[in-house]
């Protein structure tokens, strides 16, 4: 740890017609005195090796402050921490390149915001522990690393306790900062945005409904974040055990309104059954398949023609991103090793490179689906939270350029149609679901709700529909 007086400059502001402080560091710290006022020398910790100087760790400082709390309005007292590094420091391009590509001040600042986080102190404690600060250098390398910006409302799936202990504190969620509004510096705009520590179940809730739903629920129980959001490492309980009734506004929310999450990066691929794919099928069906093969052969006047503007609508739609990657402690290493990790959502604001460059438009007269079971324990998710209201689910992989997205007939711009329900550009392939078979679907994939109690490898089969789906175990 160091105090402000410690600070480390280029020597491009060594000279005495340029301010000792980075411009954009003395915004920040403007910021912090005004809410501070009797902390002008807080702990921090320091990056030893700058990050523009081949150093690992992207913030070069990470503030932490003594925060009284409001008693009279139940809040604890708690440290704030808060960083310095994914907002443009120094407008010099040493760490953002794009630095002056805003008009003025106007646009954002390197990645447009700086991560807080408020963790309840303990009893007798003097000193803020640390940890925090390697969660948000690690929460750092992922934005560097993928160019994902993070917002008010995003989760972040961790699946390890966020401390290293024994805590059911094990995942994130994001909201604006209790008290830091958004600021103007000489390189743009900084908004700051808070991680709260949260629950397995109550990540499930933010993934199955929504973000900001969740956390205005966590807002009304002080002992869960209260109005600032403040983690407690030793919360014993979630929300719904707390307060039983809150399920129930989720699952209404669920029902009204649906999911906003769009897609996840997963392990998943699919095939067009060949020789190995018939056992899926009857002798029946496959003597209908033989004869539907050749009337396909003989006759493609119907097969859905892709204009040049559709295929850049595709692209561009595809390009707004998917979800971070959910991940089991066996996976865990989120902070260091997913640089192909992507944060897709049609419906996002962010934007991020698409999975492959489209190809020839293709379809297929029946499609084999296989994801682990992690992923397809989200496909009850994606069939009653997003195509039952008219929208699409969208699995990448996290191992390649494979995609696979689900989208209903209410989906504009989809290259597949009802006649044509499976149709591909390279390996991203989208899969049509009418109506009627989003609720057959539901009832028989009922049970990977639960996938404690799935025996893998499972296999749905719609014959009729020339779909199936294989659910194989995560270490596959």
């Amino acid at each position: 740890m160091s105090n402000m007086e410690d600070r480390e400059y280029s020597s491009n502001y060594s000279n005495s017609n340029v301010p000792v402080t980075p411009p954009g560091l003395e915004a920040i710290y403007s910021a912090c005195r005004r809410l501070y006022p009797d902390q002008p020398n807080p702990l921090q910790v320091t990056a030893l090796v700058k990050y523009w100087l081949g150093g690992p760790d992207p913030l070069d400082y990470i503030s932490m402050y003594a925060n009284p709390g409001d008693e009279k309005r139940g809040i604890p007292m708690h440290w704030h921490y808060i960083s310095y590094g994914l907002s443009d420091l120094h407008g010099d391009g040493r760490v953002h390149d794009h630095a002056f590509r805003c008009n003025g001040n106007e646009g954002p600042s390197g990645f447009g915001f700086e991560l807080t986080f408020r963790l309840k102190r303990e009893p007798g404690e003097t000193n803020p522990p640390t940890w925090p600060a390697t969660l948000m250098q690690a929460l750092a390398r992922y934005v560097f690393q993928t160019e994902n910006v993070l917002y008010s409302g995003d989760h972040v799936p961790w699946h390890i306790p966020l401390d290293g202990s024994e805590s059911r504190v094990q995942h994130m969620l994001m909201s604006e900062d209790a008290q830091l509004l958004p600021i103007t510096t000489p390189f743009g705009i900084v908004n700051f945005v808070q991680i709260i520590g949260v629950c397995e179940e109550e990540l499930k809730a933010a993934q199955h409904w929504n973000g900001p739903g969740v956390i205005e629920l966590i807002r009304v129980l002080q002992c869960a974040g209260g109005p600032w959001l403040i983690t407690d490492m030793r919360r014993g309980e979630t929300i719904f055990e707390i307060e039983p009734h809150l399920q129930d506004q989720v699952d209404q929310g669920i029902e009204q309104e649906g999911s906003n999450l769009s897609g996840v990066n997963s392990r998943c691929s699919w095939e067009e059954p060949g020789d190995g794919g018939e056992e899926i099928y009857n002798e029946e069906e496959r003597e209908g398949r033989l004869v539907e093969e050749r009337r396909m052969s003989n006759d493609v006047s119907d097969r859905p023609h892709i204009s040049d503007f559709e295929s850049e609508q595709i692209k561009a739609a595809l390009q707004k991103g998917l979800q971070f990657p959910r991940r089991n402690s066996r996976d865990y290493e989120f902070n260091e090793n997913t640089r192909q990790s992507r944060k897709q959502s049609f419906d996002s604001n962010a934007s991020s490179e698409g999975p492959t460059e489209l190809l020839r438009t293709r379809t297929l007269d029946f499609v084999h689906l296989k994801f682990n079971l992690e992923a397809g324990s989200l496909l009850p998710l994606a069939l009653k939270g997003r195509l039952r209201h008219g929208r699409h689910f969208t699995y990448m992989s996290a191992l390649n350029d494979t995609a696979i997205t689900l989208v209903s007939t209410s989906v504009n711009g989809s290259i597949a149609d009802e006649n044509h329900p499976f149709a591909a550009h390279g390996p991203w392939l989208q899969v049509l679901l009418t109506d009627d078979f989003i609720e057959e679907m539901i009832l028989d994939t009922e049970e990977l709700a639960n996938p404690d109690e799935i025996m893998c490898p499972k296999t749905y089969s719609w014959p009729e529909r020339r779909l199936c789906i294989t659910i194989l175990p995560d270490e596959v």
